[in-house]
């Protein structure tokens, strides 16, 4: 096995996971779509990082803030829905990135890229997931007593305004990661898929987010290693196999006996 197929293997499965687990949360607050606009914001700035030879997921990063920030200064301005607002800026972003991007680059825009990452991208990559994880875990159970009931979470002393804006910094930070392996198309599907895996065969929060953890992580492995054989970009492959997991986990359901 080649040394890039190894950063790939690292890569992808970092992102994977922590996609996984911050899709898992995602899933109970309904909002796994959202990755799918996130993914659409970041378009034009991994079309300037191509034009321009930089990184990526730095690009995405730059038009992610700034398609938030654009996004919340509206709302507070004209009073329309998020939901309407976001429609109207990713569909902006999206049409703004096709006026610039290179048509030969315009796959790796679309579906992403992971046969040419540095050993200091995968290092950077790795560290900003753990940490990623590590803040996502911080508010997790907040977050879940929150979307049951916003008063009694704060009845029992949680910071709805500090853990939502954590909350959605790391979603954007996860999407400008997850756009590298999947491009800006698929962002919503590398969130959501593993959630609903996990929640079809866990029995609890906890293995729902382990499992979710797991399976997404999984689905990228399978996919970079389907990716070496053919000649088919690792994305789409890491979007099919996170499918046919969730394929296996439906059969897995079925077979459980009714509860009486």
């Amino acid at each position: 096995m080649s040394a890039k197929i190894i950063l790939a293997l690292i890569l992808g499965s970092s992102v994977g996971a922590v996609s996984g687990y911050l899709g898992s949360l995602m899933l109970t607050k309904r909002m796994t779509l959202m990755g799918g606009a996130l993914g659409h914001l970041a378009l034009p700035g991994i079309a300037l990082a191509l034009l321009y030879d930089f990184d990526v997921s730095l690009g995405a990063s730059l038009f992610l803030a700034l398609g938030v920030l654009t996004i919340g200064y509206l709302e507070r301005k004209t009073g329309l829905h998020l939901e309407a607002l976001t429609a109207v800026v990713f569909s902006a972003s999206l049409a703004t990135a096709f006026l610039f991007l290179p048509k030969e680059e315009l796959d790796i825009a679309l579906l992403g890229n992971v046969s040419q990452i540095s050993s200091m991208s995968v290092l950077i990559t790795v560290l900003l997931s753990l940490v990623l994880y590590g803040g996502i875990k911080s508010i997790y159970s907040d977050m879940v007593l929150a979307s049951i009931s916003a008063d009694l979470a704060q009845i029992n002393g949680v910071n709805l305004k500090f853990n939502n804006t954590l909350y959605l910094i790391c979603i954007a930070v996860t999407v400008a990661l997850g756009v590298r392996i999947v491009g800006g198309l698929m962002t919503a599907a590398l969130l959501a898929i593993p959630a609903c895996t996990a929640k079809n065969i866990s029995s609890n929060l906890h293995q729902y987010s382990i499992i979710s953890t797991i399976t997404g992580a999984l689905a990228c492995i399978l996919g970079i290693v389907s990716s070496t054989f053919t000649a088919i970009p690792a994305g789409p492959l890491i979007i099919i196999a996170s499918a046919l997991l969730f394929l296996i986990s439906v059969v897995k359901k079925f077979q459980k006996p009714m509860k009486s």
